[in-house]
């Protein structure tokens, strides 16, 4: 004998944490060290919340399908692609994006290699180039340039500007 659901038959687990949604809910994001809440719906992507929410544009929507890489922040220290991750999934974490990268208006030694290299021409994927390139030097994943080509593969540059973000992630490297 077949066993038959129905609608009022289903039991959804939720993992013992109360359900939210599908309305907006109110959401605690820990962003550059700052705690703020914001209102949303939970299918509410983390470069969404970012951007139109909390008014922090540094990490870019461009594929809106995780090919591209401009959207690139940190939760808990570890690269991941905001337009793909859920901003409700990152509460009790700690979101980083290249705003608070600088320490006042000093900035971090990338985001002068950056410059200093000339490493960006019309600016679009640099703030993803950075967060992935800061990421990749503290993993220890920056030894040579396959290395680098490598682990920055999931950051597109549509200017082709390669060659010296591959130098500024060097010098940024030796800087360290």
């Amino acid at each position: 004998m077949a066993a038959h659901t129905t609608e009022t038959d289903r039991v959804v687990s939720t993992g013992g944490l109360p359900e939210r949604g599908p309305g907006p809910v109110k959401v605690a994001l820990s962003v550059n060290g700052v705690e703020q809440v914001v209102e949303i719906e939970p299918r509410v992507s983390l470069l969404q919340a970012l951007r139109e929410h909390l008014y922090l544009t540094g990490a870019k929507r461009g594929c809106d399908q995780g090919t591209c890489g401009a959207c690139t922040v940190w939760v808990d220290d570890r690269r991941v692609l905001g337009c793909l991750t859920l901003a409700i999934s990152c509460e009790g974490r700690e979101i980083t994006t290249v705003e608070g990268l600088a320490d006042g208006d000093e900035l971090h030694p990338m985001q002068q290699e950056f410059i200093t290299h000339d490493a960006f021409q019309c600016g679009y994927c640099t703030p993803g180039q950075i967060m992935s390139a800061v990421a990749l030097v503290k993993e220890g994943h920056a030894v040579d340039d396959a290395q680098i080509k490598e682990g920055m593969s999931g950051n597109i540059c549509r200017c082709a500007a390669y060659p010296n973000i591959r130098a500024a992630i060097r010098a940024a490297r030796d800087r360290a």
